[in-house]
């Protein structure tokens, strides 16, 4: 729970540097050089010499849904959404995770499903919106194939590592190398170079979202995945979007609605802190 707590934070700074400083560089272009970046940063770290193959294969495909797919449709969508539409649709991803995990495990875990529902609207009670824009079907799709997509990585991932003897160190390239290879087709595809033009200040927000909200942070997530149940997995995928607005009102400039922001984040805690105190006994993976 500590390692999905710092990554939370981590990613609480991401929203706005995302919205004030890369909003006029191609998303695919984006996506792609913050994958890159964090492939090089775990490459020293890849040993795959007695590593099944077949298991070598699924963690390529894993990274190319969980980070790569997720990456190019949740980037594009800022296209479309305002940042505080892009953060409030992303609340659907405990239900995501809820609803893969039981697909795979056939079972389904009915104290897992409230509190992703629950999850979701304590955030609604935060980011409250209306809709501003003709083009928001398209956004909403967009990032709900990001969160499916970040989702199905998180558990899928889980099950792949359950019983082996393998550290998430010596595989994590693995993952990003599936992403790289993702949004590199998507960037050799659409992208036009010759309108690209990075300032020095997109140049470090790039640097900084590749090897620390991109490389460290999803390395830590799911490593920290691994290590708790689905109802805990699940209030933590939501529990970034009250962190990102208390960093966007001390740090970015934005605005919010205090009340609810603090209703909201205490009804998650209280769901998180029930689920890891109270339900010890639910083992996620039985």
């Amino acid at each position: 729970m500590f390692w999905l707590f710092v990554v939370s934070l981590i990613w609480a700074f991401s929203f706005g540097l995302i919205k004030t400083q890369l909003a006029g560089l191609d998303s695919s272009f984006v996506s792609f050089i913050r994958l890159f970046i964090s492939f090089m940063v775990f490459l020293p770290f890849l040993s795959i010499k007695n590593v099944n193959k077949l298991l070598i294969l699924r963690l390529f495909f894993t990274g190319m849904i969980q980070y790569g797919l997720m990456y190019l449709a949740y980037i594009y969508a800022y296209h479309f959404l305002a940042a505080y539409e892009t953060a409030l649709f992303t609340i659907f991803t405990p239900l995501y995770i809820t609803v893969i995990n039981d697909l795979f495990y056939r079972k389904f875990h009915k104290i897992f499903f409230i509190e992703a529902v629950s999850a979701v609207l304590a955030t609604a009670i935060i980011v409250y919106f209306r809709l501003s824009d003709k083009n928001f079907l398209f956004g909403f799709i967009l990032i709900q194939i990001s969160n499916a997509s970040f989702a199905f990585g998180q558990v899928y991932y889980k099950r792949l590592l359950k019983n082996t003897p393998h550290r998430d160190l010596q595989l994590f390239a693995v993952l990003y190398g599936g992403a790289v290879v993702l949004s590199g087709l998507s960037v050799l595809l659409f992208v036009d170079f010759s309108g690209i033009s990075v300032t020095a200040s997109q140049f470090y927000a790039l640097i900084y979202l590749g090897i620390i909200a991109s490389g460290m942070g999803f390395f830590l997530w799911n490593y920290g995945a691994r290590r708790t149940n689905a109802g805990t997995l699940a209030v933590f995928n939501n529990l970034k979007i009250p962190m990102a607005i208390v960093v966007s009102l001390l740090f970015f400039g934005e605005t919010a609605d205090i009340v609810r922001l603090l209703l909201g984040s205490l009804i998650l805690i209280g769901i998180m802190l029930y689920n890891e105190f109270r339900l010890k006994s639910i083992r996620l993976m039985e």
